[in-house]
């Protein structure tokens, strides 16, 4: 399923503070375009918003090759940075930004081996929250941005949280959904399953091209959509479709699509944390911060800790603001003119 080709290249030394390039050319591999800037749309609540297309294709240079995203409204802005959750890419955030302020940036991305974004090289072990902490801080120094507020779904408000936490004086505002911090594992149950966790790994490591399972689309995403176990809509999965999907190559002679995120993500449980060492981080965090909780949302498999965060937060951070929403897991996705007010309030008064 191809999706629109809006893209530009964010190198080393240029794109500081998001320079607007709107109207000159972006080079992506052996493409050149002009991006065409999406029109400022309707109005929610008397705030002038974003058309559903007003947004542009970034390429991220990284050393073991590029991080893709989405960046909503003008380059001559610092954006949000939106991280997405586990699994999924950053057409999560699709039907939420058009919802959010017109004057305010958003740059939604792929984390490595997501949607777009180059899977880390064979050989490498993706240890997701450390992955992503650093990935965060390399594109905020890359950038040069200062008081950098950030947004993140499930795993992908695991890292905001703990970058929050390592940078507490460079955070300005922290937007988590249906999640407080990293998911916590018991020692014994680490332990347990570290074993199995390297097997698999190296299972998919090694897996040859052509057992890669591949699908019709209406396949996919039947797949997907029992997968999420209700957290979704279909219509839902095909915007995470995508850039969750690719067709299978020519050489495999097969009709049909391929995930397009790297197999051994599915392999989460490398680099765990305790509830101890979560609660630890959490009394670090200094910056303003709106948790907004899913109802049911997540069946967390240590749902005390969510609360217990949000109080450590209560006592330590400048401002702390906690809604809980009728909803899935996937809340601002299924349902977004549910969470985007929330979200636009904290932005323009807190």
């Amino acid at each position: 399923m191809e999706s629109q080709e809006r893209a530009s290249t964010v190198g080393d030394d240029n794109e500081k503070n998001g320079v607007d390039k709107s109207q000159t050319p972006m080079t992506n591999g052996n493409n050149t375009m002009t991006v065409l800037k999406g029109l400022i749309g309707h109005r929610a609540n008397g705030q002038a918003t974003r058309n559903e297309d007003s947004w542009e294709e970034v390429t991220i240079e990284v050393p073991w090759g590029t991080v893709q995203g989405k960046w909503w409204g003008s380059r001559s802005r610092q954006p949000i940075l939106a991280l997405h959750g586990w699994q999924d890419n950053c057409g999560t955030f699709d039907r939420l930004c058009p919802l959010m302020p017109a004057e305010i940036s958003v740059l939604c991305i792929d984390l490595p081996g997501h949607g777009k974004s180059s899977p880390y090289p064979k050989g490498m072990q993706y240890f997701l929250f450390w992955d992503g902490i650093s990935l965060i801080r390399r594109i905020i120094r890359k950038f040069g941005w200062k008081n950098i507020t950030l947004m993140g779904h499930s795993l992908g408000g695991a890292l905001t949280f703990m970058y929050a936490a390592s940078f507490p004086a460079e955070v300005d505002k922290l937007i988590n959904i249906d999640i407080a911090g990293p998911t916590v594992r018991s020692i014994e149950r680490q332990a347990e399953t570290i074993g199995w966790a390297l097997d698999k790994f190296l299972d998919y490591e090694t897996l040859p091209e052509t057992k890669v399972p591949c699908y019709s689309y209406n396949e996919m995403v039947k797949l997907v959509l029992d997968a999420y176990d209700g957290s979704v809509d279909e219509a839902s999965v095909k915007i995470l479709m995508e850039r969750g999907m690719e067709r299978a190559p020519q050489h495999l002679n097969k009709d049909g699509y391929h995930f397009s995120r790297d197999l051994r993500l599915k392999v989460s449980l490398l680099g765990m944390f305790t509830a101890e060492q979560v609660l630890t981080y959490a009394k670090r965090i200094r910056c303003k911060t709106l948790n907004i909780r899913g109802d049911p949302g997540m069946n967390f498999e240590n749902p005390q800790v969510y609360d217990e965060v949000i109080e450590i937060l209560k006592t330590n951070a400048k401002l702390v603001i906690y809604k809980v929403v009728p909803g899935t897991h996937h809340l601002h996705l299924v349902n977004p003119e549910r969470v985007a007010p929330i979200i636009n309030e904290f932005l323009l008064n807190a």
